[in-house]
């Protein structure tokens, strides 16, 4: 009687098992890595109080129609340093001018770099103020008065951008 033994190999040995062993193993590696990038790092991006802001949209509307309504433009000048921020404001007929404003400057998308600016009149319709530096990227200002009746808003994109227009969208 003949009988062939074939030497048979343990399946660690074999390269199959390996391989359809891999992509699970990719996956879980991914998932500790998400898992760990969502528990360490802050998107900033939603709105803790979301209902509140959205019925507050209302006032913020009113607020840029009494810019409209008022007549009130503004113009944001950068100066030597990127820091040093002048502002020209112009009043319809009303003409009375507050001593300072506030300029929000907020990134698109990360709420830690927000800043406001208090701007200080220092002449007749010209504010002046300083800004901490600013990254490129396309921030939002709005300007307003200290007793919130009225609000301009623009775009200033960083560098590129050496004077803003502020206007009510109205």
């Amino acid at each position: 009687m003949n009988v062939m033994t074939e030497k048979v190999k343990p399946w660690y040995h074999e390269p199959w098992p390996w391989i359809l062993m891999a992509g699970p193993a990719i996956v879980v590696v991914a998932a500790l890595a998400t898992a760990w990038l969502a528990a360490t790092t802050d998107d900033g991006l939603v709105e803790d109080d979301y209902y509140k802001s959205g019925l507050g949209i209302n006032q913020t509307i009113e607020r840029d129609q009494a810019a409209h309504d008022l007549h009130i433009k503004a113009q944001l000048m950068v100066g030597d340093t990127p820091t040093h921020v002048r502002l020209m404001l112009q009043a319809g007929e009303s003409g009375a001018l507050p001593r300072e404003l506030r300029l929000k400057v907020m990134h698109p998308t990360r709420t830690g770099q927000d800043q406001v600016v208090v701007m200080m009149q220092s002449g007749d319709g010209m504010y002046v103020g300083e800004i901490k530096a600013l990254g490129a990227a396309r921030w939002r200002l709005a300007l307003e008065d200290t007793d919130n009746r009225w609000r301009l808003t623009g775009t200033w994109r960083v560098p590129k951008d050496s004077v803003v227009v502020l206007d009510s969208r109205g």
